[in-house]
């Protein structure tokens, strides 16, 4: 009796911390972006290169169809890998398939250099996300109860782990292919991208050794069994979706619809972001001219640093006699901070124009680091904390189909995405940031508004 004092103060200390399997899953992540975006990072550069230079000689205009189409199909097949998952895999065994398949995919691009090779590594590596991705964020949410205040912390540091490798990748596998392999033969260099795909097979290889060594410890039984099959196994006949289910799976496609906007926003980074910044943005610094690449380390740069800021917050707010904000409030937060980051280029804009033939003044970089700045807070409040709601309110024997389909939206918006920065030629870059920045701030106004029924729809 006189012991039972001391040992409930000490439980109630250790609800407060979050569970080491998120750190395991964390770590795991690290890698699987690392793997991610180190051969993102270079294929491009990899299909224009000349063949006697170390590449595949693809026309510029064919070489970003390619990779304009993969980094938009890895978002839909994570809708199969989440759906096998579900009814037969269990989502360990299928993020270790997965991490193998990505791991082989990345060494055929290191050892077979030809066309053949491209494509039976892109397609193996399109595969393996499908298996990976939807399964490693679903399994963050089992670790925890669906009303435990630590969900949306738990998936914002779960976030900053795919930044962290995010942000190193390309710095790594870049100076591999790029510098460190790079030599000259009679005259000709020659590039060594083999070796920036050969670090990113291995970068996956880490991941899951750590993930199926540790997984037991750290995670127990979370996770093995297929839990789509497992529920109708024990409910003879197949029982139908209750209307609260079906309303929550609403919830999730309604908040979808917003999402595939933010990201067709927010994917300018990669696109016309990059183009104004290459071409009308002062990037000196002394005589030294910064790379316009090195902008896009920002994105990573600034979520790790406002990851455990924002993390605080949340958990503070959740404690406070008011409450934390809802999930769909903190995404309507979202998209208005990312329809500011574009309002703040208009002053660059006005002073630049968008005529690269006439160009009289360069604008201050410091323009675009704001932008990338608000356009990390808006991720910040959108993509972790939608991922957290999915995985809440999500029927659970379709957890992980629901995932996929979740993820999927970023596919989508990556196509739009294109398509918004292809006019920036045609109309100017003025009219074009506006427009987005415009539509991304009002549907933020409008989310606002629907938040409360949201939430009344996912109870």
């Amino acid at each position: 009796m006189g012991a039972l004092p001391e040992v409930q103060p000490m439980q109630q200390e250790q609800s407060k911390k979050h569970p080491p399997g998120l750190y395991l899953l964390f770590f795991t992540e690290i890698w699987e972006r690392f793997s991610y975006y180190g051969m993102r990072a270079i294929l491009v550069l990899y299909l224009t290169t000349a063949t006697i230079s170390g590449g595949l000689g693809f026309d510029q205009r064919i070489a970003v169809s390619i990779y304009g189409f993969f980094t938009g199909i890895v978002y839909f097949t994570p809708i199969i890998g989440g759906y096998l998952s579900d009814r037969f895999l269990g989502r360990r065994l299928a993020i270790t398939i997965g991490g193998i398949i990505m791991a082989v995919g990345n060494l055929i691009l290191f050892a077979v250099n030809t066309k053949l090779g491209l494509y039976t590594g892109l397609l193996l590596l399109i595969i393996g996300n499908g298996f990976f991705k939807p399964n490693i964020s679903t399994l963050v949410g089992e670790l925890y109860g669906p009303n435990d205040k630590r969900r949306d912390a738990a998936f914002t540091i779960f976030y900053m782990g795919i930044n962290i490798g995010a942000f190193f990748a390309p710095l790594i596998c870049g100076f591999l292919a790029e510098d460190y392999f790079k030599t000259t033969v009679n005259g000709v260099v020659q590039y060594g991208f083999k070796y920036g795909f050969l670090a990113a097979s291995i970068g996956m290889i880490i991941g899951q050794v750590f993930f199926n060594l540790l997984g037991n410890r750290y995670l127990g039984e979370i996770g093995k069994k297929p839990i789509g099959k497992q529920k109708t196994a024990s409910t003879a006949p197949k029982e139908p979706l209750t209307k609260k289910e079906k309303q929550r799976i609403r919830v999730i496609l309604i908040l979808m619809c917003f999402v595939v906007f933010f990201w067709a926003g927010f994917e300018q980074a990669g696109s016309s972001l990059t183009l104004y910044t290459d071409k009308f943005v002062d990037k000196s610094i002394g005589s030294w001219t910064m790379p316009t690449s090195w902008f896009q380390s920002l994105n990573p740069l600034f979520i790790v640093l406002l990851t455990p800021v924002l993390s605080a917050l949340w958990v503070k707010l959740a404690n406070s006699k008011r409450g934390d904000l809802s999930a769909p409030t903190k995404m309507g937060l979202g998209m208005i901070l990312l329809g500011l980051g574009f309002a703040v280029l208009v002053p660059a804009l006005l002073q630049t124009g968008s005529d690269e033939q006439h160009i009289t003044v360069k604008a201050n970089a410091l323009f675009i680091v704001l932008t990338y700045f608000l356009h990390t807070l808006g991720e910040l409040c959108l993509s972790p904390v939608g991922l957290s709601l999915t995985s809440r309110i999500a029927p659970i024997r379709l957890a992980s189909l629901l995932m996929g389909v979740w993820l999927s939206a970023t596919g989508i918006a990556n196509i739009l995405a294109g398509q918004l920065a292809a006019f920036t030629e045609s109309l100017g870059y003025l009219e074009i940031f506006s427009l987005i920045g415009g539509i991304t701030i009002v549907l933020g106004f409008v989310l606002l508004l629907l938040s409360k029924k949201l939430v009344e729809m996912s109870e």
